[in-house]
């Protein structure tokens, strides 16, 4: 496998820069070297090893042409090759934690965010080469959705956290998309109006109170709502139910001590209480019920170790609480 991966690459050296930048060169490279795993395979060796070696030699490749431009990427073809490797790990469900981590810092590091994994999951694979001119390496929004929580996983498995501007610290799924605004995959799902995919980044650790622009999540998607007069899209408030999920009450921005938040409430978003769409135990009128202010501390603690919501299964609870505190159900 080595052999032929340095006797590969070393030909890759003499082809233009931008060889890689069309996804179809993208997948002739990982379908050339999924073939040499596949062979590892007939000769009885695993193939978690072989995927875990090709993966790493396409890092470390990364790495050493980096180390020639006195460590700063060269961009191009040096760094698509990355995305090479994210797909092999994908196709492979590759399980080598330290391996993964490894390829995802190399990407932050290079480009401060992750957002050619996130866009295409988000808006579809089209939408990439619109937004940020490259196309999705995953054939379908679905396949890139799957790849997100493949490496949402990994990513908490691992403990990932990267340092963004003025030293904040995010998670993985945290980190803002360059192009997006800056804004967190969780905002930007909850702008679109997209429950199934809020609740899959949730379900993962997300965070709804991380943004340093005007407004959080459950804000904005109430504002939103204000705007139908009654008459409320679903995606909306199913978005609005699953945030809920995850918070003992609304956080505010702009209440201060001289307001109290039931006049806050009523000054505001009075239609969403009457209608029933926003329950005055989540929003700090009254207290939250205890079942629920539970899962919210379970759920941070959790979050604090990385364990959601794989770690949730390992609960000495009964199955419906487990889902409770899961977030699938209400």
């Amino acid at each position: 496998m080595e052999h032929f991966l340095a006797c590969y690459l070393e030909q890759f050296n003499s082809v233009p820069r931008n060889s890689l930048h069309d996804r179809r060169k993208r997948y002739d490279m990982v379908d050339y070297i999924s073939t040499l795993i596949e062979a590892c395979r007939e000769k009885n060796e695993e193939p978690e090893d072989a995927a875990n070696e090709a993966v790493t030699h396409l890092i470390d490749y990364h790495e050493k042409m980096r180390s020639t431009n006195s460590n700063v990427c060269l961009m191009g073809k040096y760094h698509n090759i990355l995305y090479v490797a994210l797909k092999l790990c994908y196709l492979w469900q590759l399980k080598n934690t330290k391996t993964i981590a490894s390829l995802l810092d190399k990407i932050y590091a290079c480009e401060k965010t992750f957002e050619r994994l996130f866009i295409g999951a988000i808006f579809g694979n089209k939408a990439p080469h619109f937004i940020a001119g490259w196309k999705s390496d995953f054939d379908d929004q679905e396949e890139n959705l799957r790849a997100v929580v493949y490496f949402l996983d990994r990513a908490n498995k691992a403990c990932l956290n990267y340092c963004f501007s003025d030293d904040i610290i995010y998670r993985f799924i945290d980190v803002p998309i360059e192009n997006c605004g800056k804004s967190s995959p969780v905002k930007i799902v909850t702008q679109l109006g997209l429950p199934d995919k809020l609740l899959i980044f949730l379900r993962y650790g997300a965070s709804i109170y991380n943004e340093e622009d005007d407004g959080n999540p459950i804000e904005i998607i109430m504002k939103r709502l204000l705007e139908f007069n009654h008459v409320y899209p679903f995606t909306l408030v199913a978005c609005l139910q699953i945030l809920l999920r995850v918070t003992p009450t609304v956080k505010f921005r702009h209440l201060d001590d001289s307001v109290t938040t039931q006049s806050y409430i009523e000054e505001n978003y009075a239609e969403l209480v009457s209608d029933a769409i926003l329950p005055i135990t989540r929003c700090g009128v009254i207290p939250p019920d205890l079942k629920h202010i539970c899962r919210c501390v379970i759920r941070d603690k959790m979050m604090e170790n990385y364990q959601l919501p794989i770690g949730i299964k390992a609960l000495p609870i009964p199955y419906n609480l487990q889902r409770y505190i899961d977030i699938l159900e209400d």
